[in-house]
């Protein structure tokens, strides 16, 4: 009876401890409440290229079952979903390797090893700067994953009606032309005209589609940019920075369309005019590696990129290449201050 009476007794000692401990966190948060409802709501404001209450598994595609299905999201765990940065080119400094180049010419520029996943040079890599036409990048990244090259375009007249120093490949209000036939016009003559008709055609308007084209730049981790039209006219919220037109070029280059289409230096496009008559177009890409108008470092394929040039982006230029021993690079110039020096800091970025 008395080892009872005791074994309860300590029970009971053990059930006030509890509650005691109980009562002080809820006293605690009870205060913590009433301190931050006298001091008033108090917000904090940054800029989230993701959102706030999503998860990985909302941008990363997960590998597939055993079977080949797609796992279910419930079935998702650390095993389905990679590494994000896995197979990326990583950096902790904005600038390194300067003994390997003079970029002084340029405001920024990098090389980027795909194969060994490091960065031996970097001027200004993070660094906010305009795209230019660069960002049709972007644009035909975002059109291959939305639509099928397939897809039969008809060219809006404010698809067509660009302003006259616009770069153009000749679009006309009533003009149907597939999907793929647009992308050589995008990304070969840097049409802005089958920019904003590829916009169109994928989201209804140049706006929807800069959206669209946010979160496909957010899903490939190019949380410094921001773009606001599908062809790089200069707007002062449209901007991106060397790693991150890295990782677009990236990205871009796992379908294949996009390596035959910009690997290309003269196209024939044919499509029909708005009565239905046949129409015959040569678009040539402004990389002037592939025209030959620049002789390619010895030992180096050039595979295709992009230019851009505005006022305020300077000479632009993206490229995707592979040296003498086959190895995947990227190398970007942003923002030279002339044509000839831009082909000239990126063909010693080519030899690195």
């Amino acid at each position: 009876m008395k080892c009872t009476d005791k074994k309860s007794g300590q029970i009971r000692r053990s059930q006030i401890r509890l509650h005691r401990k109980r009562f002080c966190l809820l006293a605690a948060a009870a205060a913590g409440m009433l301190f931050f409802s006298a001091c008033g709501t108090k917000t904090y404001e940054f800029e989230h290229p993701y959102d706030v209450y999503g998860t990985s598994i909302h941008y990363i595609q997960p590998q597939n079952e055993e079977d080949g299905s797609e796992p279910s999201r419930e079935t998702r765990s650390f095993k389905t979903i990679p590494f994000f940065a896995q197979e990326l080119c990583i950096s902790e400094t904005e600038s390194a390797g300067a003994e390997l180049a003079d970029a002084s010419a340029a405001e920024a520029a990098g090389v980027f090893y795909l194969d060994q996943g490091t960065i031996p040079f970097a001027k200004n890599i993070y660094k906010k700067l305009y795209p230019a036409s660069t960002t049709k990048i972007l644009t035909a990244l975002t059109a291959l994953k939305h639509a099928d090259l397939t897809d039969v375009v008809t060219v809006s007249e404010q698809a067509a009606n660009q302003a006259g120093d616009s770069s153009v490949c000749g679009l006309k209000a009533g003009d149907q032309l597939t999907l793929e036939e647009l992308l050589y016009g995008l990304l070969l003559e840097s049409g802005n005209d089958a920019a904003d008709a590829i916009a169109e055609h994928v989201s209804g308007s140049s706006e929807n589609f800069a959206s669209l084209m946010n979160e496909e730049a957010a899903a490939v981790g190019a949380t410094r940019s921001h773009f606001t039209n599908p062809h790089g006219l200069h707007e002062e919220e449209h901007y991106t920075c060397v790693y991150d037109l890295y990782l677009l070029l990236h990205a871009a280059f796992t379908y294949e369309p996009f390596q035959t289409i910009v690997h290309t230096a003269k196209h024939t496009a044919v499509y029909k005019n708005a009565s239905g008559a046949a129409v015959t177009q040569e678009w040539e890409t402004t990389d002037k590696f592939l025209t030959g108008e620049v002789p390619v470092p010895e030992g180096v394929t050039v595979l295709g990129g992009k230019t851009g040039t505005t006022n305020a982006a300077g000479y632009c230029l993206a490229l995707y290449s592979q040296n003498a021993s086959q190895k995947p690079r990227i190398s970007i110039v942003m923002k030279a201050d002339s044509s000839e020096h831009l082909y000239t800091l990126m063909s010693d970025l080519l030899k690195q």
